[in-house]
Formats: structure tokens, C-alpha cells, sequence
């Protein structure tokens, strides 16, 4: 186990600096760059030739680069070239509210999916299935966007139940976690579903029906544990997709996390603080990753003992 765990560890370092080398390395050679944002293209030669000096621009991409993997292994993310601050701060500031919108969208998520996973599985080939199949695959296949703009116009335009944009109080939090409470949850549902359709025909199952137990009975104290293995992964990669910042959802209810920061550091070529923000979504999806091979020997002992 501790092999294992020390080779998974290495790997996640290796993916860790390629994720960096690479942001890098496509920032730099896209065209245009963060002077040009931050002064206009129609600006005086001196003035621009002054901005890529005072910026570092002027200096080879490999030298950049050096310079930045010196820093960031001295815990030093830069500052951010179009806000002027330290892009720790920045980030210390928009993460709290991507904490919430994600922790709030997983609860709604992972209560709904696996409630839905269990009667779907319970009411194999009814309506009642073909209803949460339903619903499961509207929730997969809608576009976020979509689902958004929809919910914004019914519940908060029309029937001016919850404010259309904002965040800050619990209200405004709804919508936003429904629009992705339900992409997610979809998700969930169909796999448990699926999962707990093969456990049923294991050979202790059938020694559970003989015993006289019900087949919610037998879902519950049986099949689902040993279908929650897959649903562990897909729950915490979920969250930590999240945790990265949901961009899209953000932008549309001006949700001032991770992801609207992302979508603005790449609009105005902010490199330091594109790269902050990439780091912490890379540094968290791997700490997910690492924590679920935890827990699925924790659940499973069968995995620890391989």
C-alpha cells in the first residue's frame, strides 16, 4: 500500500509541473499579450516597449519560465498584471465563494443521485424508472448555460422567487447549485442504478432473499455498499471539478469565484494570475484523485489486500 501510494504521489508531482509547463507554454505563444491589454493596441511605441520591460515581457520564454518555477517553489503565485495584487490574495478571496456554490451543488447532488439511484434500481422497468431515467439523462445532456438562463427566467424573472443574479445570501445561492446539483446528480443516478442491478444477482444476495429479507432491505444493507465504489470517484471528482470553479455558472449569476476569476485573467492575457488559478484547480483535482484510491481501500478491503 505504501508503494502505491508513493508512486501515485510521484505521478501527481510529474502531472502537477507538465499542467505548468504546459499553461505556459500556450500563453506565450498565442498571440498578443497582457501589455497590450493592459495599455490598448493603439498606444505609443515607447510607451509599450516601457510596459513589456516593467512587466518582464521583453525577456525569453525560457528565462520567464525559470523565473516562475523559481518563485512558485518558493510558495511565490507572482502578481497579478492587470489588478496590480498578489495572486494569492486574489485567490484567497474568490475561493470561499466557490467553497459554498460547490459544497451547496454537491449536497443537492449527492442526496438527489443516490435517492434516485436507489428507487430507480428499486423500481426496475416501471414508470417510476423511467421517470428518474429520465430526468437523469435531461440533467447529463442540458447544456449548464441552458439550464441556467431557464431556471433565471421561470423562478426569478417570472415568478420572482429568488433574485436573478448576485451572491451573498442564500437565496441567491439556490439557483446557481440547482443548475449544477442537477447536471451532477444525473450522473450519480444512472450509475448507481446500474450497479446495484449487477449486485443483485451475486449469490449473497440470494442468500438474503432466502432469509426473508425485503428487496429494499437487501438494497440497503447489501447491494448498495458494494455499488458506492465507483460512486466515491465520480462524487469526488466532482467536487473537486468544482472546487476548480464552475465558469460558466459563475459568469451567468456574477458569482465572484475561481471560475469568473479564470475566464478573466485569460481574457486580459493575465499569465500569473491564469496560472494561479490553474495550479490550485490542477492541485485539488489530484488531491482528489489520491484521496478516493484512499477510500475505496478503506471501503473495499479486498483492494487494500491487492
Amino acid at each position: 500500500m505504501n508503494k502505491f501510494l508513493l508512486k501515485r504521489f510521484i505521478q501527481s508531482i510529474v502531472i502537477f509541473f507538465g499542467v505548468v509547463f504546459i499553461t505556459f507554454l500556450l500563453m506565450n505563444i498565442i498571440p498578443g499579450n497582457a501589455a497590450t491589454a493592459l495599455i490598448g493596441e493603439k498606444t505609443n511605441a515607447k510607451v509599450y516597449e516601457r510596459v513589456l520591460k516593467e512587466l518582464e515581457l521583453d525577456k525569453p520564454v525560457a528565462e520567464r519560465f525559470f523565473s516562475y518555477i523559481s518563485k512558485l517553489l518558493e510558495g511565490d503565485l507572482g502578481k497579478s498584471i492587470i489588478m496590480n495584487q498578489s495572486v494569492a490574495e486574489i485567490i484567497k478571496k474568490a475561493f470561499p465563494n466557490t467553497l459554498k456554490l460547490s459544497l451547496a451543488a454537491m449536497m443537492i447532488s449527492w442526496g438527489f443521485g443516490i435517492l434516485f439511484g436507489v428507487l430507480a434500481a428499486m423500481y426496475q422497468g416501471t414508470f417510476v424508472d423511467r421517470l428518474l431515467m429520465f430526468n437523469s439523462i435531461l440533467g447529463i445532456s442540458m447544456p449548464t448555460f441552458w439550464i441556467a438562463i431557464l431556471l433565471q427566467y421561470i423562478f426569478a424573472y417570472k415568478l420572482k422567487l429568488v433574485p436573478i443574479s448576485g451572491f451573498g445570501s442564500i437565496k441567491e445561492l439556490i439557483l446557481p447549485a440547482i443548475v449544477l446539483g442537477w447536471s451532477f446528480s444525473g450522473e450519480i443516478t444512472r450509475v448507481l442504478k446500474e450497479n446495484i442491478k449487477y449486485t443483485m444477482k451475486e449469490g449473497y444476495v440470494d442468500t438474503a432473499r432466502i432469509k426473508g429479507l425485503s428487496k429494499f432491505q437487501i438494497i440497503i444493507r447489501h447491494a448498495l455498499k458494494s455499488s458506492m465504489l465507483p460512486i466515491v470517484t465520480i462524487m469526488i471528482l466532482q467536487f473537486t471539478s468544482l472546487l476548480g470553479g464552475a465558469m460558466i455558472t459563475e459568469t451567468i449569476f456574477g458569482i465572484p469565484g475561481l471560475g469568473t476569476l479564470s475566464i478573466s485573467a485569460l481574457t486580459n492575457r493575465d499569465l500569473p494570475l491564469l496560472q494561479g488559478t490553474i495550479l490550485l484547480a490542477t492541485s485539488i483535482i489530484i488531491l482528489g484523485n489520491f484521496l478516493s484510491d484512499i477510500l475505496y481501500s478503506i471501503i473495499d478491503p479486498r483492494i487494500r489486500v491487492e
